[in-house]
């Protein structure tokens, strides 16, 4: 069983700043791809950033030269920094890995999600 709890979503004004965090744990051989996905109300879910095991990064143009993702392999966590926010990234953002567990074993968890809100 492996769990993805993310952490660091909030209220922040336009033009702020915020860091989620997304640590793996449990049953975890290593971790393949990364990302954050996001999804706001009435819309569909969307890749926010992703990032692979060996740091090769890739972002929605829409938050390009905002937000930065990064990965600590040894702590199994994945960050996203995101600045100059926006009220249109608005949203819940959830967290996705590519874990294997070994013996060619592989499968893809979410994190349960949380919420971030940008507004005056």
């Amino acid at each position: 069983q492996v769990q993805l709890v993310e952490s660091g979503g909030g209220l922040v004004q336009p033009g702020g700043s915020l860091r989620l965090s997304c640590a793996a744990s449990g049953s975890i051989f290593s971790i393949n791809a990364m990302g954050w996905y996001r999804q706001a109300p009435g819309k569909e879910r969307e890749l926010v950033a992703g990032i692979t095991s060996s740091g090769t990064t890739n972002y929605a143009d829409s938050v390009k030269g905002r937000f930065t993702i990064s990965r600590d392999n040894a702590k199994n966590t994945v960050y996203l920094q995101m600045n100059s926010l926006k009220p249109e990234d608005t949203a819940i953002y959830y967290c996705n890995a590519l874990i294997i567990h070994g013996l060619g074993s592989a499968n893809g968890y979410w994190g349960q999600g949380t919420q971030v809100t940008v507004s005056s």
